[in-house]
């Protein structure tokens, strides 16, 4: 006998800031047929998963949460990690949201299947269908590993910052530390007073910004639980605020001088040794790559047990790593640790490589080095199928929960449209996404992101930004406030029994 795939209206990947905004929204619109497939045994996503010392947000802690659920509780101006991990549990439980998790449910493959009009999705936990899919897996979801010659031999204990091992004990060890990311920025000045000796493999340095965090005062969270609107000012004030660093980014890249003199002053007012500043400053324009933000970072470059090298890896060995200078000179470093902070698969993420159309052809085949969407969440050739977090849709300057939230707003609308004109499959057409992914591309130019001088993981083989959006976030919200029916091809139902209608709206 057969057994029985469970079936479900919506299937969402992952129970990060995504999968959760788009689970509540549709618990609220009133459709409550859906299942969202969680790989770990916890929601959270890249906040449940990077526990590292000192993992924080960079942006504004009223900012980085929720337009529909506001936390007047925040600690500290910028949250820390548990703090943010802990918002998201709770906004899921008081929705009811986290009844729909299965969790222990990894995606092995979704298959669209055109002759029942669904998507079969198979998991480490056995098999759901779906008639639309959602993927929340996000960008930072899975960690990137450098190709380096013997890393797999080395003897001592090596994990990267995203799986940290927190079993293992720092204190007295001499630990190396591979880039100089978001992640190392944060955690460096954490084990650097622990450690007998820390050495710094850069490759390049980030600019890095004097961080204004502190603790959020008990009469500002009374005022923000107590008076209507009040945290509601605050966080349009932050989002106007972070929304003029677009003027240097995008429309007028000379206007981040000022931004460099800041970082330069940053590092003069840590760092005393000119060696060690000169290692430290960065070579090219402040933006082409992430601004990072902290106020013990330099710092605890300066300390007497810290170093930093910019010389090349070239090998890992059983307890060291060597390097070579530009006379090639080897240098051989030895070490009983290795962290890695070398980032995550942005540009090349594994869920795509696990998403196939109706002739089996992977979503990773089907972009190659283009990764594209139309307004970054649909994909033609894949009917159905909506991407949060998608191509063209990452920020360098403000809360990429605001983008999630425009993505799922255009999500709900097609849903929406979908169910009240008894349409049962969309998907958008190849000119109007060529004609949207051309767009982006001509607003890209001129951009820092492009000018600046720098090799970062915005840009694809080709030198195109297929990760950032190119302009104000309020122009791609104004983009995504309306599902275009005109811009997809659509397929009636056939006659039959209706949906179960969405929002309300009658069917």
């Amino acid at each position: 006998m057969t057994e029985e795939v469970p079936h479900h209206r919506v299937a969402i990947i992952g129970s990060g800031f995504a999968g959760i905004g788009m689970a509540v929204r549709l618990t609220q619109a009133g459709l409550r047929d859906f299942v969202i497939l969680e790989r770990a045994d916890g929601i959270g996503g890249t906040w449940r998963d990077n526990s590292y010392p000192g993992a924080a947000c960079d942006v504004p802690s009223h900012l980085y949460s929720f337009s529909f659920a506001l936390n007047p509780g925040w600690s500290r101006t910028f949250s820390p990690q548990p703090e943010i991990w802990e918002y998201m549990k709770r906004v899921a439980g008081e929705h009811g949201v986290d009844r729909h998790v299965r969790y222990d449910s990894d995606v092995r493959a979704a298959h669209w299947e055109p002759e029942q009009n669904r998507w079969r999705i198979e998991t480490t936990s056995g098999t759901v269908t779906a008639q639309f899919l959602v993927s929340g897996a996000g960008p930072l979801a899975d960690p990137t590993y450098p190709d380096i010659k013997g890393l797999d031999s080395f003897e001592g204990r090596l994990f990267h910052s995203a799986e940290w091992d927190h079993d293992h004990d720092l204190t007295g060890r001499r630990v190396a530390v591979i880039g100089t990311g978001a992640s190392a920025i944060q955690f460096v000045p954490r084990i650097q007073p622990l450690v007998e000796k820390l050495t710094l493999f850069q490759r390049t340095a980030p600019w890095v910004m004097f961080r204004h965090d502190r603790d959020i005062t008990r009469a500002e969270r009374w005022l923000y639980r107590n008076v209507p609107g009040a945290q509601q000012v605050a966080r349009k004030s932050i989002y106007w605020g972070r929304e003029t660093y677009v003027l240097g980014f995008a429309k007028n890249p000379r206007l981040l001088g000022v931004v460099e003199r800041l970082g330069r002053a940053n590092i003069n007012r840590s760092v005393r040794d000119p060696e060690l500043r000169r290692k430290l400053t960065p070579t090219f324009r402040a933006g082409c790559k992430r601004i990072l933000m902290s106020n013990d970072y330099y710092p605890a470059l300066a300390r007497p047990n810290a170093d930093v090298v910019t010389d090349g890896i070239v090998e890992v060995r059983a307890n060291s790593v060597v390097t070579r200078d530009s006379s090639g000179a080897e240098t051989e470093h030895e070490v009983d640790t290795i962290i890695l902070g070398t980032g995550f698969q942005v540009s090349d993420p594994p869920i795509a490589h696990r998403v196939y159309d109706a002739s089996r052809r992977s979503l990773a085949e089907h972009w190659g080095d283009d990764v594209q969407a139309f307004r970054g969440t649909t994909v033609n050739g894949f009917p159905n199928a909506f991407v949060l977090a998608g191509p063209n849709t990452g920020l360098g300057h403000t809360s990429q929960v605001f983008m999630i939230e425009a993505q799922i707003r255009y999500t709900m609308q097609a849903l929406k449209f979908a169910c009240r004109n008894r349409v049962d499959r969309l998907e958008p057409r190849p000119e109007a996404q060529r004609a949207y992914t051309e767009m982006v591309h001509r607003s890209m130019k001129g951009t820092v992101w492009v000018t600046g001088g720098c090799d970062s993981w915005y840009l694809n083989a080709q030198g195109r930004n297929t990760t950032l959006w190119p302009t104000f976030t309020w122009n791609y919200a104004l983009r995504t406030r309306w599902f275009d029916p005109h811009n997809y091809d659509l397929r009636r139902a056939p006659s039959g029994r209706r949906p179960v209608p969405i929002g309300g709206e009658s069917a």
